[in-house]
Order: structure tokens, then C-alpha cells, then sequence
């Protein structure tokens, strides 16, 4: 087995365990100490295959966040460029998610029902920071808040 197959086969592996975007794929080879050339050859031979495609990830990044773990545009967006996602790729599938005020109240109207018997400012707080650490800005976190707790939910 020469190193290009020793290489292949160890990143066939790393895809085996969720999609990954190119970056993701040349930073696992770059860190078992692939060779410029190496990383090059195996890159090309996983995307002639079709098991490398970033759009395809972005895709299914997006889809699988908004499912399992909900966030803000912001923060997807953030999460795919920091796996090499380019901009353009990204903004091709804005459309996949609802606008932030949306998934937001989802989130809020889940929650909420944890804080029965709490003071209001209390669970104002409190949910106010879990849409904040989901990458909410504080306009839509008030706005989801305040339908949430004024509508009864």
C-alpha cells in the first residue's frame, strides 16, 4: 500500500463518521503529516468520487443544525466559515432557514415550559441568555421573549 492509499483510506474513514467539508479533510491530513502533494492527489480523488463536496455539506450542516441543534443565522454562518465553507456557498442556502424571529420563538416556546412558577423576570433572564448563547442578537431575543411570555405560552 503506497502513502496515496495509506492517506485515502485514513480520510475515507474520517468521512465515515458525518459529511466533512474539504478544509475539514485537509486539516486531518495536514495533522498526520501528509505531504503537500499527498493532500492535493487525495483531495482531488475524494471529490472525483463524490465524497467531498462542499455545497452538499453546507447543505446538510444547515439542515442537521436547524433540526438537532437550533441556532441563529449568525452563528451557522460563523460555523461553516470556520470550516471553509465560502460565503457564496452559504449564501445560496439562506433560504433553508426561517428568519432568526422564528426560530427563536420555537426555542423559546420548548423552554419555557421549564420555568413554570418562576417570576417573569426571572424567566426572562433565564431565557434571554439560552437564545443568547444560541448566537440570538438581543432585539430578537426581546421580541421572542415578549411574544412568548404576553401570548401565555
Amino acid at each position: 500500500m503506497d502513502e496515496l492509499d495509506k492517506f485515502y483510506n485514513s480520510s475515507l474513514r474520517f468521512l465515515s463518521y458525518r459529511p466533512r467539508s474539504e478544509k475539514e479533510v485537509r486539516d486531518k491530513l495536514k495533522s498526520k503529516k501528509a505531504s503537500p502533494e499527498i493532500i492535493e492527489k487525495t483531495i482531488a480523488k475524494l471529490k472525483e468520487k463524490k465524497f467531498i463536496n462542499d455545497e452538499e455539506f453546507a447543505k446538510w450542516w444547515i439542515e442537521s443544525r436547524l433540526m438537532l441543534k437550533p441556532r441563529s443565522l449568525r452563528l451557522i454562518k460563523m460555523e461553516l466559515k470556520q470550516k471553509g465553507i465560502p460565503d457564496e456557498t452559504i449564501s445560496n442556502f439562506k433560504f433553508l432557514i426561517s428568519n432568526d424571529l422564528e426560530q427563536a420563538k420555537k426555542l423559546v416556546e420548548k423552554r419555557i415550559k421549564r420555568f413554570k412558577g418562576l417570576p417573569k423576570q426571572e424567566i426572562y433572564q433565564k431565557l434571554g441568555r439560552y437564545l443568547a448563547s444560541k448566537g440570538f442578537d438581543w432585539d430578537t431575543i426581546k421580541q421572542s421573549i415578549d411574544e412568548s411570555l404576553f401570548n401565555g405560552v
